[in-house]
């Protein structure tokens, strides 16, 4: 591990609580993505319909979905997404969401605090802020709420922009640095630690080396007992390092991605591709020893 004030001996991972559930360190979460957005940069809007997006959480959660992660605005550059059009994306939904699966988790994409208060309002579990505390409020959001909340890594990056020229002496260091200041302080303001995640942000303010090296040292998150969320699915930087320029046919290397992450002790996947996350996802565990396989009959008869 590289020089950081946050390098000690390893720390015990800790039990993760979201919503109604409490899940042991052995446990791998697949969270599926639901963008209300009608520019993704992978489904293109296909969920911009309550009724469409009632049946993409469906879907996922009979694929084997722990999480759903409602968002309302594209990561990326596009047309400005005011608060008040993100509240009409989301909000409501969430709404509807918890009335039709009181069990499942809901975890809201944003990082405005308002957007926070009223998707909490709704029954959302989980504040997933991938702009890495840009709103320092919604972290207090989350601690009146008793939510959830995911630490992110953009290097101090602008909301929906790109890096460009983007630089560290240490990737990871700063990955640490950042990712653990706002779990404390979120920590320090009353969310529960056995509710913050912490997440690299693959591609947020990232190349594909920074993103590449992040996932390769990803156990030295884990080593900090923070929970570590990962957002893998179909990203630039599998496909710069494939050259696959088509989101739609980068599967395999997130999957690949996937099981070098869950190896290294990642919890939770936020993925496009519930059932194939979920079955690389249980290979992995099986080869650990943390799950048996669903059937052992080989060599026996």
């Amino acid at each position: 591990m590289r020089d950081t004030k946050y390098v000690t001996e390893p720390s015990p991972p800790r039990a993760l609580t979201l919503g109604r559930h409490t899940f042991e360190p052995h446990h791998t979460l697949v969270m599926a993505i639901i963008n209300r957005t009608p520019d993704s940069f992978y489904d293109g809007g296909a969920n911009m319909a309550d009724a469409d997006a009632l049946e993409a959480v469906a879907r996922a959660i009979d694929a084997g979905a722990d999480i759903v992660d409602i968002g309302g605005v594209k990561a990326g550059p596009g047309d400005v997404v005011d608060e008040l059009e993100e509240l009409r994306r989301v909000a409501g939904f969430v709404g509807q969401v918890r009335a039709l699966h009181p069990d499942v988790i809901i975890s809201v994409d944003t990082w405005r605090a308002s957007v926070g208060r009223a998707t909490c309002q709704e029954g959302a579990d989980l504040m997933n802020d991938a702009w890495g505390g840009v709103d320092p409020q919604l972290a207090e959001v989350a601690a009146e709420f008793g939510a959830g909340l995911v630490c992110t890594h953009t290097g101090g990056a602008t909301p929906r922009t790109r890096p460009h020229r983007v630089a560290y002496d240490d990737v990871m260091a700063d990955i640490l640095t950042r990712c653990l200041t706002e779990a404390e302080r979120a920590a320090s303001l009353g969310v529960r630690a056995d509710r913050i995640l912490i997440d690299p942000g693959h591609d947020f303010g990232k190349n594909t080396r920074h993103s590449l090296e992040a996932t390769r040292r990803l156990g030295e998150m884990v080593d900090t007992g923070w929970p570590v969320l990962v957002s893998l699915s179909r990203k630039d930087f599998v496909g710069e390092t494939l050259g696959i320029a088509v989101p739609a046919e980068r599967l395999v290397g997130t999957l690949a991605a996937t099981a070098v992450s869950a190896w290294l002790g990642a919890r939770v996947y936020r993925v496009h591709d519930v059932a194939q996350t979920r079955a690389v996802l249980d290979m992995v565990a099986s080869i650990r020893g943390d799950r048996p396989p669903a059937l052992a009959r080989r060599g026996l008869a």
